[in-house]
């Protein structure tokens, strides 16, 4: 993600470490934060809850609940009202400075966004539609990366209507957020959900049975529906169709695999799933950046 060349446009930098851009909406605040020195220990909160983005360079946060991790272009991280944020800034510098974009959104429009999807595409089989207390750490899809895009130039633009254009992606990008957020959930307590809960149960067998041929016909069976009720249950409460999740679920293996110097390529590929090495080596590189082997040889060099 890029920032329009004027984005900073009459703003002077006023410090070196978290230098701050606003630009407020009335449903949100957007904040471009630039770090231009290597600091440790910065802490942040907001009185609302914010979106982090990471645009450039690379962050270390520290929360509460989890062990330092690493904050990457490409990965956003959703964290409820004043909870802090303690930032390690390892590698700025005044010629390449870390970037993040961080938007506070207004709890009243969150709870009017619930309102709409348990009212108008309610779940199946469990609970409610809700925001979960505590982080959420992900991997920005296609989508989501081009909403970002869009809010921030509709900021940078300050178009007489930026109010209504803002309101409008803003509740698409709730919307994907509360669905990448059921999808984590799912996907991490399938195992105890499989029981009373049919898309749980479909998640725990796509995961047991990664390697075999998974179809729509076969999926939809054993989840009780028919393929378009199936379908439609499916990506409304993941946000991702049967097939682009498993498709997901084989790269994120893979890359885990492919940490192991040792193991080849090709047999990841089969471990995985894919029965065409390569259409696993775009579908790879397209998801990562990197072709498996090249990943392979990063992720080495950073162990």
């Amino acid at each position: 993600m890029n920032l329009p060349s004027n984005y900073r446009k009459g703003r002077p930098l006023e410090t070196l470490v978290e230098n701050k851009t606003t630009y407020t909406l009335e449903i949100a605040e957007m904040n471009i934060f630039e770090t231009h020195q290597v600091a440790e220990r910065v802490w942040l909160n907001f009185d609302q809850p914010v979106l982090a983005s990471m645009i450039k360079g690379k962050k270390v946060m520290h929360l509460d609940e989890k062990d330092p991790f690493p904050f990457l272009p490409g990965e956003s991280l959703m964290l409820p009202r004043e909870e802090w944020m303690n930032i390690d800034f390892p590698e700025a510098n005044l010629t390449n400075p870390t970037q993040c974009l961080a938007m506070t959104i207004s709890e009243e429009k969150m709870q009017e966004v619930l309102s709409i999807m348990n009212e108008q595409n309610p779940k199946v089989d469990y609970g409610e539609w809700k925001f979960y207390n505590g982080s959420f750490h992900f991997s920005d899809d296609q989508v989501v990366y081009k909403i970002l895009h869009r809010l921030i130039y509709l900021c940078v633009e300050d178009h007489p209507s930026k109010d209504i254009f803002a309101d409008m992606t803003i509740k698409e990008l709730l919307i994907r957020l509360l669905q990448a957020e059921s999808r984590n959930f799912l996907v991490e307590h399938a195992g105890q959900l499989k029981t009373h809960h049919r898309i749980g149960f479909i998640i725990d067998y796509i995961k047991k049975n990664i390697q075999e041929k998974l179809t729509i016909p076969q999926l939809s069976q054993k989840a009780c529906m028919s393929e378009s009720h199936f379908f439609r249950v499916f990506k409304n409460e993941l946000g991702l169709s049967p097939i682009d999740f498993i498709n997901e679920e084989r790269l994120k293996l893979a890359a885990r695999l492919l940490k192991d110097p040792r193991v080849k390529v090709g047999e990841v590929c089969m471990a995985c799933g894919f029965n065409s090495i390569s259409y696993f080596n775009r579908a790879f590189k397209k998801r990562y950046g990197h072709s498996p082997k090249a990943f392979q040889k990063q992720a080495g060099n950073m162990a």
